[in-house]
C-alpha cells in the first residue's frame, strides 16, 4: 500500500477541529485535537484519541477528565497557537480566557461550544491512547447554537494516515 495514498484517504475523513482541555493538579493545557466522536448516547460518551507523546494524554490520565471545545469555524488561526504544549497565565492559556468546569478541567470562554468528560476508560494503542469520556457538562456560548464549528477542512492542517516527519 502506497502512504501518500493511504495519507490522502485519511485526511479525507470528515474531523470536528476543538480545543481538548486537560488538568492535573496546577498543570493545565489546552491541545488542538480533530479525532473526536460521540460513543454512547445512555449515559452519552465522547472518545478522543491522543498521541500516547503528549502533555494533554499524561494531564488526562493523571486528572481523570477532558473538556472538548469546538470553535467557530471563522477563527481557526488558533489552532496553530494549541498545536504545542500551552502556556498558562491565570485563568488563560496562549492568552484565551478559560474557566474551570465541574472536574476542574479548563473550557475555553470563546468556544462556540464545549463538553466537560470524566474519564471512564482507556483503550492503549501503539501511537494514542483512546480516552472514552462520560459528558457531565455541556453547553454552548451566548448565540453559539447557529455558529458552525471548524472542521479540519478549514485549515491546511493535516493529521492521520501515517507517521511523518514531526510526528
Amino acid at each position: 500500500m502506497d502512504t501518500g495514498t493511504l495519507n490522502a484517504v485519511t485526511w479525507t475523513i470528515p474531523n470536528a477541529l476543538c480545543l481538548i482541555g486537560s488538568r492535573s493538579g496546577e498543570e493545565w493545557n489546552g491541545m488542538t485535537q480533530s479525532w473526536v466522536t460521540q460513543v454512547s448516547m445512555e449515559p452519552v460518551m465522547i472518545a478522543i484519541a491522543v498521541d500516547r507523546k503528549a502533555v494533554t494524554n499524561r494531564l488526562i490520565r493523571g486528572g481523570g477528565a477532558f473538556s472538548v471545545n469546538l470553535w467557530d469555524r471563522t477563527d481557526t488561526r488558533i489552532f496553530r497557537s494549541f498545536s504545542k504544549p500551552a502556556t498558562r497565565d491565570g485563568s488563560t492559556l496562549n492568552g484565551r480566557p478559560v474557566r474551570e468546569g465541574i472536574t476542574g478541567v479548563p473550557i475555553f470562554d470563546e468556544a462556540v461550544a464545549w463538553l466537560e468528560c470524566r474519564l471512564v476508560q482507556t483503550v492503549e494503542f501503539v501511537t494514542h491512547d483512546l480516552f472514552l469520556g462520560e459528558v457531565v457538562d455541556a453547553g454552548f456560548r451566548e448565540g453559539g447554537r447557529d455558529v458552525p464549528v471548524a472542521r479540519m477542512e478549514d485549515t491546511r492542517m493535516k493529521y492521520g494516515g501515517v507517521r511523518r516527519g514531526g510526528h
